[in-house]
């Protein structure tokens, strides 16, 4: 009798991941790298390679992830809350990924008009025309306040259409500086974003497919916590415990350990880096003696 051969199973379907190409893209390959990764992006491929067999990465412009990741074309992505909102995307927010470093940081989208304009409050946008990139989330604006304007699309240089091509402007700032720059006055704020991890509905519903996105999600979180925090150890004599902990700002309660010598203890905290160059002196005035600083990849709370 013929033995019949047993099919190999199929190979589990890999994640497709997004990376935002453009303004996010260098910050977001620092933030895997912390987390973990080895991604690695080629120059003229949007393809990046990433030593994890469960993910497959693909470089999206960050003003189109959220419509492929609804669509199911991507599983998950990271793009700005703002172009979430401008695509009118149905996705799920997984993460919120602010982080101290240029472009995760929160960013403004405000109106703005130019110095010197008789323009100064929402009301005085009806019937004006205003330049922007993200022509839904100025519409929605405007009905917000009853206001009733022509709102047309910017191809870029927006910050330079007032007043010939435009009355007032809705654009992006971080810091103000090209708005200044320009002369422009900003007169109210839209929105502030952030970048935001998203996914698929239907790909975050599937079992197998939700624990890598979790678990991505968890790595690059535990990154953004730790970019601003330092770790320090010192040893502590007993009869100071009290007075050097109470100097100490922790992420949580520190950790203090017996050492072999009874009348000391060893203590191990988080703090802020900024927080460094102000607590050494007064820890060591505390009592604490031996203090390293040390720099954290991660911190999963």
């Amino acid at each position: 009798m013929a033995r019949v051969k047993k099919r190999a199973a199929a190979p589990a379907r890999r994640l497709r991941l997004g990376l935002p190409k453009g303004s996010l893209q260098a910050t977001t390959e620092k933030l895997f790298t912390l987390a973990g990764f080895d991604l690695r992006i080629r120059e003229r491929s949007y393809y990046p390679d990433i030593d994890d067999p469960d993910l497959e990465c693909v470089l999206i412009r960050a003003q189109e992830m959220a419509r492929y990741v609804q669509q199911g074309v991507l599983d998950a992505g990271i793009t700005g809350i703002d172009w979430t909102l401008e695509n009118r995307a149905r996705v799920k927010e997984v993460a919120d990924l602010r982080a101290p470093w240029p472009n995760y940081n929160p960013v403004r989208w405000v109106v703005a008009v130019k110095e010197g304009a008789a323009i100064h409050r929402p009301a005085d946008l009806a019937g004006k025309r205003i330049a922007t990139e993200v022509v839904n989330l100025t519409k929605q604006y405007l009905r917000r306040h009853g206001v009733s304007a022509l709102v047309e699309f910017s191809w870029g240089a927006t910050e330079v259409k007032p007043p010939l091509l435009a009355d007032a402007i809705v654009d992006v700032t971080e810091t103000g500086s090209s708005l200044r720059a320009n002369n422009l006055r900003v007169i109210d704020t839209v929105l502030e974003s952030t970048p935001r991890f998203i996914a698929n509905r239907a790909s975050y519903a599937d079992v197998r497919l939700r624990g890598v996105i979790d678990r991505v999600a968890l790595l690059l979180r535990g990154a953004i916590t730790a970019a601003d925090r330092v770790g320090l150890m010192m040893n502590v004599p007993r009869a100071k415990l009290a007075a050097v902990v109470e100097v100490l700002p922790a992420l949580g309660k520190p950790t203090v350990s017996t050492l072999t010598d009874d009348r000391w203890v060893a203590v191990n905290t988080v703090i802020q880096e900024r927080q460094v160059k102000e607590l050494l002196p007064r820890l060591r005035d505390a009592g604490a003696r031996g203090i390293v600083e040390y720099p954290l990849s991660k911190i999963i709370e």
